[in-house]
């Protein structure tokens, strides 16, 4: 498991400034920001996700693993991406499909950069810590409730399998 970006990770969550951190916020879907210290506390699933991907019914298991521990604290992020060129044209044009087509009420981010040059900060800096980049869309990074990366997943690996729920159970009772 991956545990390299706890302090880096725990400083942003806990909101602390820095000039060499990234301001770890995504433009969010609905409008306005997604702040990651407004999660504080809380293990964080941060998901690159597309509409037009052959993973993209993984949207449904999401909301299912969101939806199973967000009593216990769990926030589940999805992150549109279209750095693998499998995402609609615009932001309104994501909310409507996911909202209609599966029903989703997880947070979910403006579409975003996740690699390269121009990736989000918050990629950058799981890249800078553990050397992780996601190689396609629907790669998931766990993050624990201090900031930690408990561990990443890639495409194929099911939001709903043993693996990623025992995890996700195992980082709530951490907390």
């Amino acid at each position: 498991m991956l545990r390299h970006a706890a302090a880096l990770l725990a400083i942003c969550m806990a909101g602390i400034a820095s000039a060499d951190l990234p301001d770890v916020s995504f433009p969010s879907i609905d409008g306005g920001h997604l702040n990651v210290s407004d999660w504080n506390g809380r293990p964080v699933l941060v998901v690159n996700t597309a509409s037009q991907c052959a993973y993209t019914g993984q949207y449904e298991e999401l909301q299912a693993l969101f939806d199973t521990y967000r009593a216990d604290g769990l926030i589940v992020l999805a992150v549109p991406s279209d750095d693998f060129r499998q995402e609609l044209g615009s932001a309104a044009e994501v909310k409507e499909f996911c909202e209609m087509t599966f029903g989703l009420d997880l947070p979910m981010t403006d579409i975003t950069r996740i690699k390269g040059v121009g990736a989000h900060p918050l990629y950058r800096a799981v890249k800078a810590e553990t050397g992780f980049v996601p190689r396609w869309n629907f790669n998931k990074i766990l993050f624990a409730s201090d900031g930690d990366v408990i561990a990443t997943w890639g495409s194929r690996t099911s939001p709903m399998s043993a693996e990623i729920r025992r995890a996700v159970t195992d980082a709530l009772s951490a907390r």
